[in-house]
């Protein structure tokens, strides 16, 4: 029986290449195909007028003061001036800093002082985050930061109106200063320990992840893809935007947060070609009232990713929004983010039971997660990956980085996998008691140490239960002080402007003990099968399974 560990080709070479090295090439062989539409701000760029404002905005930062690996915070939904930072920061070797535009207070404050930002760009509303307003009352706890840029006032035109006096040639000198292997990126993934941890990606890293992600897709100059999931993530800001600028295609974007319905018009009315999303999402647009008469014969491909994908959805995708090679890929944000993905030629039985095979320059391996031996093919292990895409680090963390890159530069996932003759993967399971909820992950123990700061709550105990619409809840055993009284309304109340929304618990139980082991852990399986039995959740289970 042969070992389950697989290595990707290597015949299409790695781009050597900063992002900004890139994206003036990209410029240069397509200048006036369209680079980026955004239907909600009335923007149609080419590659060309793409590439001045990103050039324009990169001399406001160095006007700014802002230097080589200086850190810049990002925080806001999908807006264009979100892209141009994206690509300016790299022109400039600054490392753009992704905050979750659903953080509050106590997230934002740790993000910023974590990755030690010296500036912060964002908006100052959006829907019910007042940003502005947060940004206020987190500000004087960030020593570092030292400005704050609101795009959608007068202070992005004085930023861009100050990169004037800085010369081509002297943005020209800070790029031939860059190396690809350079951190470029911080993008903050959910701890085990209570808090995001920041992993930092390389020019290298996130653009050939960007290249072959696009291959897997058949992607060219002539596509045109919908990116309606956020830039904060990889999914957005590497598979969508990078993608993208590697292959000369267009970037649209249907609105700032996901609305299916402007999915479903800007598809249409632009043609596109591509589009991405996780299940939620494709369920979505495929239950909307407008999936009928709208024209979506333009779709081709696409990537669907973030959770499992019910092959009921895939056949629906396929048959009903005409995306007949749309793929499937998996990986994590270490990984920058993707690992393994199905091709376009793959069956739909492939695209569906599996996240397909390694990726070119990518190896993979299944592990015995007690002994670290490689197992055979089709036993269950522990997913770990090496080459180019695995992140040079979690920022300013070297005893977690150790814990996550062996000596050998494996990187181990915590994801239970199993590995086919052919060298197709399955996720199986998690090592840890990680939630995906909707394609967001969530570490209990997060929001655990936030509910400990309640000054009723004794102790809590978060777990992940079976949901029919996003896969996993979330749910929180709550102990309280003695005496003291505490309804569920009560500890969302507490959460809701202080945790991202997705985090705050949907279920809520007050117990006076949890079960635990004769050793004194707390048992989370005992309590995720009490709970499903309370809440007559089983049903659940079968029909997210």
């Amino acid at each position: 029986m042969a070992l389950a560990i697989d290595s990707g080709p290597t015949d299409v070479p790695l781009i050597h290449l900063t992002i900004g090295d890139l994206l003036n090439e990209t410029a240069e062989r397509f200048a006036d195909r369209e680079a980026l539409v955004v239907p909600h701000q009335s923007i149609r760029q080419s590659w060309a007028e793409f590439n001045a404002s990103v050039d324009a905005v990169a001399k406001g930062l160095m006007a700014a003061g802002i230097d080589t690996g200086d850190r810049v915070a990002m925080w806001s939904p999908n807006f264009a001036e979100w892209i141009y930072i994206q690509f300016a920061t790299a022109k400039i070797g600054a490392i753009q800093v992704n905050v979750n535009p659903a953080y509050r207070t106590s997230e934002l404050e740790y993000a910023l002082n974590q990755s030690g930002a010296r500036m912060l760009v964002t908006k100052t509303e959006f829907l019910t985050s007042a940003y502005r307003d947060m940004v206020e009352t987190v500000a004087p706890k960030c020593p570092d930061l030292e400005r704050v840029v609101y795009f959608d006032t007068d202070d992005w035109a004085a930023l861009v109106a100050a990169g004037r006096s800085i010369d081509d040639a002297d943005l020209a000198a800070r790029m031939a200063g860059l190396d690809a292997d350079d951190d470029i990126n911080i993008q903050y993934t959910s701890g085990t320990t209570g808090f995001p941890k920041g992993a930092t990606l390389s020019h290298k890293a996130i653009l050939n992840n960007a290249q072959f992600v696009g291959m897997m897709c058949d992607f060219d100059e002539t596509d045109r893809l919908a990116i309606p999931v956020p830039f904060y993530h990889c999914f957005g800001m590497v598979m969508g935007n990078l993608a993208c600028a590697v292959y000369g295609s267009t970037m649209v974007i249907p609105s700032p947060a996901f609305e299916p319905g402007a999915v479903l018009e800007v598809v249409e009315a632009e043609k596109c070609t591509s589009l991405y999303g996780v299940p939620t999402m494709f369920i979505a647009q495929l239950g909307h009232p407008d999936l009928g008469s709208r024209d979506l014969s333009s779709l081709r491909t696409g990537i669907m990713a973030g959770s499992p994908c019910p092959i009921e959805v895939m056949g629906q995708v396929i048959d009903e929004m005409n995306m007949s090679e749309v793929t499937i890929a998996y990986g994590q944000t270490e990984t920058s983010p993707v690992s393994t993905q199905t091709r376009t030629t793959d069956s739909v039985e492939r695209r569906v039971t599996t996240v397909g095979r390694v990726l070119p320059h990518v190896e993979t391996k299944i592990i015995d997660p007690d002994t670290g031996e490689t197992v055979e093919r089709g036993q269950e292990g522990e997913y770990c990956t090496r080459g180019f895409h695995v992140m040079n680090g979690y920022w300013n963390d070297p005893e977690k980085t150790a814990l996550a890159i062996d000596d050998e530069g494996w990187m181990h996932s915590g994801d239970l996998a199993t590995m086919d003759d052919e060298g197709y993967v399955n996720i199986v399971g998690r090592l840890g008691d990680m939630i995906i909820r909707g394609g967001e992950n969530i570490y209990p123990r997060e929001i655990e140490e936030f509910l400990y700061t309640h000054p009723n709550i004794a102790d809590a105990q978060v777990i992940g239960v079976p949901d029919a619409k996003y896969g996993e809840a979330v749910m929180a055993w709550v102990q309280t002080n003695e005496g003291a009284t505490l309804t569920e309304d009560e500890v969302r109340e507490f959460c809701k402007d202080a945790i991202a929304h997705y985090k705050v618990p949907r279920y809520i139980s007050f117990v006076s003990e949890f079960p635990m082991t004769v050793t004194g852990k707390v048992r989370k399986a005992e309590m995720r099968e009490k709970s499903i039995a309370d809440l007559g959740l089983a049903n659940a289970i079968t029909e997210t399974a």
